[in-house]
């Protein structure tokens, strides 16, 4: 029997109640801690943490990362800027260059910007002040509803809801679902005000898989860009990476509305992901490929 995949699932703040911290993402570890392969074992082993600050500032287990025994880092950018240091960032670059395989996700505006300074997948992220979108005519808001909150927000639909994405041909391998009619993966939880991702001209492993569509604007948006393993100059065999436009692809709350949010959430929530058999099963499809694709298992 081959050893599960070690998975760290980790958000950029410490323990908040009333914020997205870890306890938030409880459905998504507990179906990664329930899949089985075959022969009934489980193919994944799920550690969720909040981020926490050892003496001098630095995330004790981010910080000395490349020398952990975790195969996957997927991590949730929900700080308003200050949520990574350089060590963590080091811990980080240091993992990668193991193999290890990254999921990186933010939100809104500037939420999560910390992540920019992490090599290949930080450069993926388009934020408002920090590493802003190339294409100017971007920069413009697109969620008019929340006023609060500025570009980039592609509004994707209600939280609670579920979003048509469109596949980029070739179909890549994270978004294949052989148990849908169609083949492939067809539907992400929705939100008001989604982030925005993209591929660098010099990232040549680089690919944008899935795009979204705003319910605002009509305007597309991506929604994931995949990032294959390639060696850097040093010769190190770089793990697999995925930057994705929201954390709320991945929330309790966008799955399941009647989970809850921090108070400070105050849009109507929708109810589509409930009431549309194939929207769960979908996201449970692509969270599976997504721990497979990162470990090279796919």
């Amino acid at each position: 029997m081959s050893k599960p995949i070690k998975i760290l699932l980790q958000t950029t703040i410490s323990t908040t109640e009333d914020d997205w911290n870890i306890s938030r993402f409880s459905l998504l570890r507990d179906y990664l801690a329930s899949v089985k392969d075959d022969a009934g074992n489980h193919l994944f082993q799920v550690t969720a943490r909040d981020r926490e600050s050892d003496a001098q500032g630095n995330d004790p287990v981010l910080s000395n990362l490349g020398n952990s025994d975790f195969d996957e880092l997927w991590l949730f950018a929900v700080d308003v800027g200050d949520g990574l240091t350089k060590q963590d960032i080091a811990g980080i670059e240091a993992f990668n260059k193991r193999g290890g395989g990254i999921l990186a996700t933010r939100d809104h505006q500037d939420l999560g910007c910390s992540i920019c300074d992490i090599p290949i997948i930080g450069v993926a992220h388009y934020f408002q002040t920090k590493n802003p979108d190339p294409d100017e005519t971007r920069h413009c808001i697109d969620d008019i509803y929340t006023s609060s909150i500025s570009w980039p927000n592609y509004h994707s639909g209600r939280n609670g809801d579920y979003q048509k994405i469109t596949p980029v041909a070739p179909i890549h391998e994270l978004l294949k679902n052989p148990d849908s009619p169609s083949g492939i993966i067809e539907f992400f939880p929705a939100h008001p005000h989604e982030g925005a991702v993209g591929v660098a001209p010099d990232a040549t492993n680089g690919k944008v898989i899935a795009m979204g569509k705003s319910l605002v604007s009509g305007r597309t948006f991506n929604l994931a860009v995949a990032f294959e393993s390639v060696k850097d100059f040093e010769g190190n065999q770089l793990g697999r990476g995925v930057a994705e436009s929201t954390f709320h692809h991945f929330c309790d709350y966008n799955w399941d509305a009647d989970m809850g949010c921090p108070s400070f959430v105050d849009e109507p929530p929708g109810n589509t992901m409930k009431t549309e058999p194939r929207a769960l099963e979908n996201v449970h499809t692509y969270m599976r490929n997504l721990a497979l694709w990162l470990a090279h298992k796919v």
